[in-house]
Order: C-alpha cells, then structure tokens, then sequence
C-alpha cells in the first residue's frame, strides 16, 4: 500500500509502506529495527535463520520451540510442553535417571538416598518409561542409557556434570566436596566418567531386579 509521509520540512513523500508480521508498518518497505516491534515473537530455538526467515514471512512459528541440542556437559530445556514434563506438574524436586540393572548405579541410588536426608531428589531408571520420556525431554534418544541424566525443571545435566549436581543436594559435605571438583576442566571429568561407565558391568556386574521397586521409598522413584 501506498501512504504520504509527512517530513520535518512540510513536504510530503510518497513512501512504499509494507505491513509486517508483528502488525507494524514499515516506509521503504523494510523490516523494522530490533526494537520497533510492537510485540515480542518467540524465538525457536534450533531453527536455522533461513528456516526462520521462511516461517516469518508465512506470518507463522512453530507453536513450541525445539529442544536445543544437547552438549556433552549440560543442557538447557525449554519449558514448553513436552513428554516428561508432566512429571513436574506436581512435584518440582529433580530427578535422577539411572541404569536400573547397574549393580554401580543401584550402589549410587542408595548412597543417595542416605545421604539426602530433606528428600530433594527422585529417582527413575533410564529403562522405565517415565526415563525415556525424560531422555526424551533433554533431547537425547530414549534407549540411550550411557550416562546418568539429572533432570531438573529448567534443565537437564549428564556425566560427570549430573554427578557434581547431585551432590550439591546432599547433606554436608558433599556440596562442599563439588565445589572443588567444578573448577576441573570438564573434558577431564568426563574422560574419568567415561572409562568408569564403559566398564560399569565389567567392574561391577548386573542386577536382574531394580531398586525402584523399593516401596519404602514409593515418593522418591518415578515410573
């Protein structure tokens, strides 16, 4: 559409006036500066910018934004909607997905248990369903089951990462303890997390039955 534009000195220009996406109006026909949108639009994270240039002028996004990729420390989720989000629909405390026939995993469960004595952390096992869902909510495959996943409402943590995130929920000393280990250089830490992992049945055998049918503890495992 065509408009006249009123300039500073009194004279009047004829000026291409295109509508955009957020319902503003541009002369010349360009897009907006940064900030003369009138509305914030959502940002999809994992969309590449031709993709995003295409899904703006089609005037649409994606109604959620994709899960970000995830990196071999930690990861941020997205708080849209997704398969393991109804697990903190009523229960915020973070949950820690495990290998529930790993003789070493199931030793690390009950360690964790003691030792968090306020119950902050729950437990699923990286092959029950509620695991994959959760796997699947960090963006990773849902038979993938090479390393402990901590998954909190905001975001999910792996390896060695997971490891020092736990044990700042514990009872004195082992947050203390993590702060010394944080500085390490994370290839470090997870290189030493590798080659116990790889080796866990080896080292450490397996199990046939899974501590998550504790019923001791039915509030804390998530199935």
């Amino acid at each position: 559409a065509r408009a006249a534009v009123a300039l500073p000195d009194g004279r009047l220009k004829r000026a291409v006036v295109a509508a955009t996406s957020q319902g503003g109006f541009t002369a010349g026909g360009r897009s907006p500066s940064r900030g003369a949108a009138a509305h914030p639009r959502r940002v999809v994270v994992g969309m590449g910018r031709k993709n995003v240039a295409g899904a703006e002028a089609r005037g649409r996004f994606a109604a959620e934004p994709a899960r970000a990729a995830f990196s071999d420390s930690a990861s941020t989720s997205s708080a849209a909607s997704g398969p393991g989000d109804k697990y903190f629909a009523k229960d915020k405390r973070p949950i820690i997905l495990f290998d529930g026939v790993c003789n070493l995993c199931n030793g690390g469960v009950n360690f964790v248990l003691q030792w968090d004595s306020a119950s902050k952390l729950r437990f699923a096992a990286l092959q029950s369903e509620a695991g994959q869902n959760l796997l699947e909510r960090s963006n990773r495959r849902r038979d993938d089951i090479s390393s402990i996943v901590l998954v909190e409402e905001s975001g999910s943590f792996i390896k060695s990462e997971a490891v020092l995130k736990i044990a700042t929920y514990l009872s004195v000393p082992f947050p203390i303890l993590a702060q010394f280990f944080f500085p390490l250089p994370l290839f470090v830490r997870d290189t030493v997390y590798d080659g116990v992992a790889a080796n866990r049945y080896t080292f450490f055998g397996q199990t046939k039955e899974c501590r998550i049918g504790d019923t001791s503890y039915s509030d804390r495992f998530v199935e």
